[in-house]
């Protein structure tokens, strides 16, 4: 079966050629299967936030190839283009990306992008509201009044409107007080029960343990252990692995 999402030699170097070149991301070959939850973990500049950015097209890699449902996603400007309407992101700080007058018309914001009829728009603003947990009283408020909370569900919802098939996750708890997490990391674990295809980034470990089918440790750039929750946090192989948990856990 092919795989949704397939990486190959992916690698990204930033400022190649200068005094300042760094490698982000080097020779990573992965596969990810529909509807399985993948969460990625690592130290700050692993490389992690730069390879999630590389699976909807967001950025090119240096070498290598990335294909979505089995097609190279930069074969074309059109194809890069579509993929990001499959391949939904949510960044570290999606309340950043809420810019509209209401969270009505920020949820509606993509589907209305994608040329769909006002009917269609506004039965993806309410179904994606209702998965999310956006309460429909808030649609006529400003998304720039509420929590930091209720902005990452509105975020969440804004992608989810799109109907993608794979949700892409950039530490979506950050800077947020326990309260908070809890209602984003609830959004997203009804997400998974429904089928969802998504990749995360977190550092949420009790969170990845829980709801990850596979859990990806990351370390300068590269892919250094990967398994299930029970196998990785019961039984890394890996030294760094070994070390970066004892820190965190």
């Amino acid at each position: 079966m092919t795989p949704i999402i397939r990486v190959d030699h992916l690698r990204h170097v930033y400022s190649a050629g200068t005094p300042f070149e760094k490698v982000a991301i080097d020779d990573i070959h992965l596969d990810i299967p529909a509807g399985q939850f993948v969460g990625i973990i690592g130290h700050t500049g692993s490389g992690k936030s730069t390879f999630i950015q590389h699976l909807n097209g967001l950025i090119a890699p240096t070498s290598g190839t990335v294909y979505f449902d089995g097609q190279d996603i930069h074969r074309s400007k059109e194809a890069t283009r579509d993929v990001r309407f499959q391949v939904g992101l949510v960044f570290q700080y999606p309340e950043h990306q809420l810019f509209e007058e209401t969270v009505y018309k920020d949820i509606a914001f993509g589907p209305k992008n994608a040329r769909l009829s006002a009917e269609e728009v506004d039965e993806r603003v309410r179904e994606a509201a209702r998965f999310a947990g956006v309460d429909e009283s808030l649609f006529e408020r400003s998304p720039l009044e509420l929590s930091g909370g209720q902005k990452r569900r509105i975020a969440i919802a804004g992608v989810i409107a799109m109907e993608p098939e794979v949700l892409l996750f950039d530490e979506p708890t950050s800077a947020l007080d326990p309260e908070m997490i809890n209602e984003v990391l609830s959004c997203m674990k009804d997400l998974a029960k429904d089928g969802m295809t998504m990749v995360c980034v977190t550092h949420e470990m009790g969170f990845a343990r829980e709801v990850s089918d596979r859990v990806i440790f990351m370390d300068h750039g590269v892919i250094l252990e990967e398994g299930t929750p029970e196998q990785f946090f019961t039984n890394p192989q890996h030294e760094r692995t070994k070390a970066f948990l004892r820190e965190i856990l």
